[in-house]
């Protein structure tokens, strides 16, 4: 099954590759990627991919531009070299916030990259937790949108034992907090917010009874951290006994890493779609578990043209 499948990895997260191959039990394929003096990017497939089912491991975290631009150009070098299929596996898919307009004159860059990737000559595409669900409308090409779900759960079910809540940091994250209490037969709330400005939050409101309780807050992304740290103060003032977060994507941008450190949360939870930057690495307060797991399973599956639909949360 595996003679005909190719595995590369541009520059965004080549340790998730090598695991994903380590699962798989293939050899990472060979390619240089690098840039130019100039910082053009340079990609140079060195084996042979005719007639091969290519799967390209890239997150488009930062530097985004240049993980982006690694993955079109990896794209159409292998399209050039008569690769069977292409399916592009992004465990995190950059610019996937500006999903709509949200003012006038403004783009929605999701879409954007969309083409660029469809354009690029991927035939398909894999992600994990979409910040919004209809992206995968903005392809014209099939998309399996994985969940983290199952490798957060097994975590939070081995690891917080008291009376737990999930908490949904804002009205956007419901869908997933709800999910998440349902799966673990245990109470949801939800904090009611309201953004001033882009990245700054201002905790408004809780809804739902945390006191007494072990207080879970899950999100798709935490960037900056304000969303979360402000949502653990409060949970606190309502009376919760112990704070947690889990996230799928660790961006931890700007002073994210610090507010981590000096907030009342005991232990954020993550995982690698994104490599952890060197600070937020040594903070103990944030754990990591890997979905390498998870994808290999989905990319032998789409190899050898079986369902997915059992991995999806």
């Amino acid at each position: 099954m595996t003679e005909a499948m190719k595995v590369f990895s541009g520059n965004s997260n080549p340790s998730l590759a090598r695991e994903i191959c380590e699962n798989l039990g293939v050899p990472l394929g060979k390619a240089e990627v690098r840039p130019f003096s100039d910082g053009e990017i340079m990609v140079e497939i060195e084996e042979n991919v005719r007639g091969c089912d290519v799967f390209l491991v890239q997150s488009t975290s930062t530097p985004s531009n240049t993980n982006l631009m690694e993955l079109l150009i990896m794209c159409d070098a292998v399209r050039r070299a008569s690769a069977k299929r292409i399916t592009a596996v992004m465990p995190y898919y950059g610019y996937s916030r500006q999903d709509r307009k949200l003012a006038s004159r403004t783009p929605i860059t999701a879409r954007l990259v969309a083409d660029l990737i469809s354009t690029s000559g991927a035939d398909r595409v894999l992600c994990m937790d979409l910040h919004a669900g209809q992206i995968q409308g903005f392809f014209n090409i099939p998309v399996d949108n994985l969940f983290a779900a199952p490798v957060v759960l097994k975590y939070i079910e081995q690891h917080y034992k008291d009376d737990l809540i999930i908490v949904a940091p804002d009205a956007g994250g419901v869908e997933r907090a709800r999910a998440h209490a349902k799966r673990l037969d245990v109470g949801l709330a939800i904090i009611d917010k309201r953004r001033e400005a882009a990245n700054v939050t201002e905790v408004m409101n809780i809804i739902g009874d945390v006191d007494g309780k072990t207080a879970i807050l899950v999100d798709d992304i935490v960037d900056t951290g304000g969303t979360l740290v402000k949502g653990a103060a409060a949970l606190a003032e309502a009376g919760a006994k112990r704070v947690f977060a889990a996230t799928t994507h660790p961006v931890l941008s700007g002073p994210a890493v610090k507010r981590i450190e000096e907030s009342n949360i005991e232990e954020l939870l993550v995982t690698n779609t994104i490599p952890l930057r060197e600070e937020a690495n040594a903070c103990p307060r944030i754990k990591v578990v890997s979905i390498a797991p998870l994808l290999s399973e989905a990319i032998k599956r789409i190899h050898s043209e079986t369902s997915v639909s059992s991995l999806f949360f």
